[in-house]
């Protein structure tokens, strides 16, 4: 989003004389996100397979200023969906200069700013500050401390002369800091349960206590925290006070459709630039063998198959792609069939399996790799005309293909096929997608769909396989 330059507003007189109003964090996402439901503007931009489900439940809770968590498996998208609401806030607001809890100019709470405001009167120097900074996040871990989240004393502050009941001795920790903004605390089952209680007043009171200091900071917060189903019940818990002080559970889960699932896997291969094109039908193997991997019994479903598993797919087939361009001085990386096995090796670390399949698990995975290949065939060419590939074949045809067999290569071996543009097409491929990779591409997917579905033979070689009748 376009990130526009900060008013030029510099004093408290003049924040007052542009007609400023104060809002609070919880309001002022309120009024932009129902600003945005109003124009049909995107609201969570990047979020995906969540319109019908989560974020209704999300907007209701943010419209009604409820602090919220948001429950939910592994890599089901819970922190990128509660970094854009980040994104809700104004691009830019006043704070006074140089507070470190980030004090309106209307109303200063800390005792340095509260001192500035009583002397400098309408003079009070005003700065601005960007959404972007009024987030910040806290992954809970048993060794954080009451210091990192809400604050301690600073002994360099003592040391420099001051006395112990100065408030101005206390070292904010990171919740005060983010006053005024939106505090992500994730994995909030893991945080101690006498570290979760120096939550309490934050949610409730909306205040903060250090170390007995007679010191009541109103904070103005917008408190978001999540949590795994599986950390809820065994690794730790959310005590039941804290869990009562928030306004709202909502439930996370991974895509419903393969749709989604592919949008998911393609946004995200844009984003990291894979440096390989992937054609639509290896995009959606990836997409299918991820959904066959969460329903197979074979698998933990408790601790679920996180949607980074279809995204380090993407990449570990792209790069196979990469690697083999690089090798045989082609000027187009394009992923083919072959580049998929090899994200079975790289990716099984990523999977729970059952203690029952211990030592399967590469075969496990293998399998079901093959049997999101030959959905996706049957759903793309499922009813295509290949009696003229098949032709070649009984003619005593054998073709060699492997990861690193060039493009050009393997259409070689293949020879001329009729048909081979309607294959293309039905696999997605329009203009632009005319090079010798794609056209390998397209040939190797049907190949070795052909082969699942027992039309052809295969023989496996080191680092190969050779297509036959």
């Amino acid at each position: 989003m376009h990130k526009s330059p900060a008013p030029a507003l510099s004093t408290l007189r003049e924040l007052r004389e542009s007609g400023h109003v104060h809002r609070t964090v919880k309001a002022e996402i309120r009024e932009n996100l129902l600003g945005r439901l109003r124009s049909g503007e995107p609201r969570f931009p990047g979020i995906v397979g969540f319109d019908d489900s989560v974020l209704p439940h999300l907007e209701r809770a943010l419209i009604a200023g409820h602090d919220l968590v948001l429950l939910g498996e592994r890599g089901q998208g819970k922190t990128r969906l509660i970094r854009t609401v980040a994104g809700l806030l104004d691009q830019w607001t006043p704070v006074v200069e140089g507070c470190e809890i980030n004090d309106h100019p209307y109303a200063p709470v800390c005792v340095r700013c509260v001192r500035l405001a009583a002397a400098r009167g309408d003079d009070l120097p005003v700065a601005w500050r960007h959404r972007d900074d009024r987030y910040s996040e806290k992954l809970a871990t048993p060794d954080t401390s009451v210091g990192d989240l809400i604050g301690d004393v600073d002994p360099i502050k003592i040391a420099e002369g001051r006395t112990l009941g100065d408030p101005e001795t206390v070292h904010y920790g990171l919740v005060p800091r983010t006053n005024r903004g939106v505090f992500s605390v994730n994995e909030l089952p893991d945080l101690a349960e006498r570290i979760q209680v120096s939550l309490l007043n934050v949610l409730e009171e909306r205040d903060i206590q250090v170390r007995g200091y007679n010191l009541r900071l109103p904070l103005d917060i917008l408190l978001i925290a999540s949590a795994n189903p599986e950390d809820y019940t065994n690794r730790g818990r959310i005590i039941t006070p804290l869990k009562d002080r928030f306004g709202a559970e909502i439930r996370t889960h991974y895509p419903r459709t393969v749709a989604d699932e592919l949008v998911l896997i393609r946004q995200e291969a844009a984003l990291r630039e894979l440096g390989a094109d992937l054609p639509d039908h290896l995009v959606e193997v990836i997409a299918r063998f991820t959904r066959l991997v969460r329903e197979s019994t074979a698998v933990d479903g408790r601790s679920g198959v996180s949607a980074r598993f279809s995204i380090a797919a993407a990449e570990t087939a792209a790069a196979s792609a990469v690697r083999r361009a690089a090798l045989a001085g082609e000027e187009r990386a394009v992923a083919r069939v072959c580049d998929l096995p090899g994200v079975v090796h790289t990716l099984r670390g990523k999977v729970e399996f059952e203690v029952s399949e211990e030592g399967r698990e590469v075969e496990v995975l293998a399998h079901l790799l093959r049997r999101a290949t030959a959905e996706t065939f049957r759903g793309a060419l499922g009813g295509a005309d290949l009696s003229a590939l098949l032709a070649r074949f009984s003619e005593g045809a054998r073709v060699e293909s492997g990861e690193l067999v060039p493009a050009t290569e393997l259409l070689r071996r293949v020879g001329r096929v009729d048909g081979l543009a309607r294959i293309m097409s039905s696999l997605g491929m329009g203009e632009g997608d005319e090079s010798p990779g794609h056209a390998a591409a397209a040939l190797e997917f049907t190949l070795e769909g052909l082969y699942l579905m027992r039309r052809l033979s295969k023989d496996e070689l080191a680092g190969g396989s050779v297509y036959r009748t």
